[in-house]
């Protein structure tokens, strides 16, 4: 029997059980800075000090031992397992969390803390340390400086066609712990529900797009989402 083509979104809720801060507080504030200060083209052209160390930070936290997948990840790696291709696993999060429960396909679509890019060329590679503005890459001569890997407001989101064409040609799409509130990863789930495609929802609360989901299920990632994903997996076995 052919298996159904799944796209999964996850957003910051899959890691709270994790041990991994948010960023953004009920304030709106990153970690006590605003937005504009720590997440814009501008601000790392005004201040790249200060972009840097709180990259880092966030880098550096992200390694802390406490800090660990949960039964959520663990789960989609499972249903990678089972559905290899077809399945599309979409994350607004950019820490690493789902590569280390097993997921090997990820499209970090707002990019990645264990990373650097390079300002000239783009290249993306590896990083695990902390570096600034002295820091140098290695695909350029001369070479140039390397920028936190990290899509900043303004900015275009990684593997956008990529991930429009999943979505509109699923059989199923699942998000799961997004707040529905951050474009264009918001407007995925209308797209899949003008696709045809079904759509469910896995949150602690409703998404504000939620006429757009054909099912809702309400609690913490690492318990509701194992238990959808095993569903899934024993109806496509």
């Amino acid at each position: 029997m052919n298996q159904r083509k799944v796209v999964v979104l996850t957003g910051a809720g899959v890691s709270a059980e994790s041990g991994l801060k948010t960023f953004r507080d009920s304030n709106g504030l990153w970690e006590q800075h605003r937005v504009e200060e720590v997440a814009t083209p501008e601000a790392f052209q005004t201040n790249p000090e200060l972009v840097y160390r709180f990259y880092n930070a966030r880098r550096q936290q992200l390694q802390e031992p406490d800090v660990q997948p949960n039964a959520a990840h663990q789960a989609l790696a499972r249903l990678e397992q089972h559905l290899g291709s077809n399945l599309t696993l979409v994350t607004q999060n950019v820490d690493d969390l789902h590569e280390r429960a097993g997921s090997q396909q990820v499209l970090h679509m707002h990019g990645q803390l264990m990373s650097a890019r390079c300002v000239a060329s783009g290249i993306r590679r590896p990083f695990t340390r902390s570096f600034d503005a002295t820091t140098a890459c290695t695909c350029c001569q001369p070479a140039n400086q390397l920028r936190p890997d990290i899509v900043w407001f303004g900015e275009t989101p990684m593997f956008m066609d990529k991930i429009i064409v999943a979505v509109t040609q699923a059989d199923l799409f699942i998000a799961i712990g997004t707040s529905g509130q951050v474009y264009p990863a918001a407007g995925f789930a209308q797209l899949a529900h003008e696709s045809g495609v079904r759509t469910v929802e896995l949150n602690l609360e409703p998404d504000i797009h939620h006429p757009y989901f054909d099912e809702h299920r309400q609690g913490p990632a690492g318990q509701v989402v194992p238990q959808f994903i095993d569903e899934l997996i024993q109806t496509n076995a």
